[in-house]
């Protein structure tokens, strides 16, 4: 029996219709950009396995300092200890967060860190006396899939069974390129209300949206807004931290910091779960008190795992190299001459880049999981050696920095390829969806 088939024997798998889906493409191994599959194919991993893998697979120097911190300590409760490992990855994190922020929370992944900001704003205003619970949202944002994360996200189809559990949330539009000044007062009148705790977003770039993209000056600018009326800003910068966007935080172009930012994914390189969210000297304030009430009662098991930190150093220690900021400059490069390429082709809607994101519309089809366009294109990747998983009729590249420039040119030319699908002029299978056992 496969590996596939035992897969599917005791597994279920996350965002997949278990009934219907074709049989997982079993990895083995892998190695830099590349993903080794059981049966021997080798495919470019062009979204850096859900956004999260900055220095490639199996990465030998974190894993050298994995295997070190292995033989010393391999985990110990959080609650009234530490160790070397969290305290000097915090140390390190905050000298390279956005200005003003002050203290370390460690978490599990991108959703607990959006939890604990989220319990951080509201428990802020409760510490004070004050009654202000609401929250401010993109409208089509993804912040989590847990209830706190779920609430201030977008309404879909994704979190439709649990709507009346979430809580309220005030949602504003996107503010892409036209959109600017609704957003702006959208925002301004929401916050003349005097009942918002925190605005949350996603800076520059909404990934789960579709890679929607929009300027720093209209975040600056609603950043100031919520300054100017008291209410707490939160950077989800889960996808856009670490280089992403072409600085090392997206909040890095903007010149008003929020007072929480969220972190995971690249956290830890890709190599293990770890998520953490800073909060600024103002936020830490409100929460000592004599009155042990007034604690932030967060926690999870392995809160800053030793483990964990240990990877999250050693992918710290590549990023700041020399080497990998060059990378970054590259693939920022080659994705500008591509999208100026693209662009011009027939059935392109348009073409968006921030930084290593970069993200081309197709003009037929929709922007949903649920796309029959999002099959054929994934399906057309696969067979072309490319990890790449549409967003409907979007699809985006999110490389791991050591991707070389030829494999990025083998990526450039699958989606060359399936502009040709879309276009009718290339036919392509459908995925075979008859390898299930029933």
């Amino acid at each position: 029996m496969s590996l596939a088939e035992r897969d599917h024997n005791v597994i279920w798998h996350p965002y997949t219709q278990m009934k219907t889906a074709a049989l997982p493409v079993p990895i083995v191994r892998g190695e830099g950009a590349l993903l080794f599959s059981e049966d021997g194919r080798t495919y470019i991993d062009a979204v850096a396995s859900w956004w999260v893998n900055l220095h490639g697979h199996a990465h030998p120097y974190i894993a050298q300092k994995v295997a070190e911190q292995l033989h010393t300590l391999e985990h110990v409760i959080f609650a009234g200890f530490t160790h070397p490992a969290a305290v000097t990855f915090a140390e390190r994190l905050l000298q390279i967060l956005p200005r003003g922020q002050c203290r370390i929370f460690y978490s599990d992944n991108g959703s607990t860190a959006v939890e604990v900001a989220l319990k951080m704003a509201i428990q802020y205003w409760n510490n004070q006396g004050t009654p202000k619970k609401k929250i401010i949202a993109f409208r089509d944002s993804y912040h989590g899939d847990t209830f706190g994360a779920m609430a201030v996200s977008a309404r879909s189809a994704f979190t439709a069974p649990f709507w009346s559990f979430l809580f309220e949330v005030a949602f504003v539009d996107v503010p892409v390129s036209g959109k600017e000044e609704e957003t702006v007062k959208q925002l301004e009148a929401l916050a003349r209300g005097g009942d918002i705790a925190a605005f949350i977003y996603e800076p520059l770039v909404l990934g789960t949206a579709g890679m929607v993209m929009y300027s720093p000056q209209v975040l600056d600018q609603l950043v100031e807004i919520c300054q100017q009326h008291d209410i707490l800003t939160i950077a989800d910068e889960v996808m856009t931290g670490f280089g992403r966007t072409g600085r090392t935080f997206a909040s890095d172009y903007l010149q008003h910091k929020p007072d929480m930012v969220c972190l995971s994914k690249g956290l830890t390189g890709g190599t293990m779960a770890l998520g953490a969210t800073s909060a600024s000297e103002k936020v830490y304030q409100a929460f000592l008190h004599d009155d042990k009430s007034k604690t932030l009662f967060h926690g999870h098991s392995y809160t800053a795992n030793p483990v964990a930190c240990a990877a999250g150093l050693a992918s710290l220690d590549l990023l700041l190299k020399e080497e990998t900021q060059q990378d970054i400059a590259r693939i920022q490069q080659q994705h500008k001459t591509f999208a100026q390429e693209i662009q011009a082709l027939s059935h392109v809607k348009e073409v968006r880049q921030q930084g290593t994101i970069l993200a081309v519309e197709f003009e037929d089809g929709a922007t949903s999981y649920f796309s029959d366009l999002r099959d054929t294109l994934y399906s057309y990747g696969m067979d072309q050696g490319v990890l790449l998983r549409p967003l409907g009729n979007i699809i985006y590249i999110i490389p791991p920095y050591c991707i070389t420039k030829a494999q990025l040119e083998q990526v450039y030319q699958t989606i060359r390829g399936m502009q040709e699908v879309v276009s009718g002029q290339k036919q392509h299978p459908r995925p075979d969806l008859t390898m299930l056992h029933d």
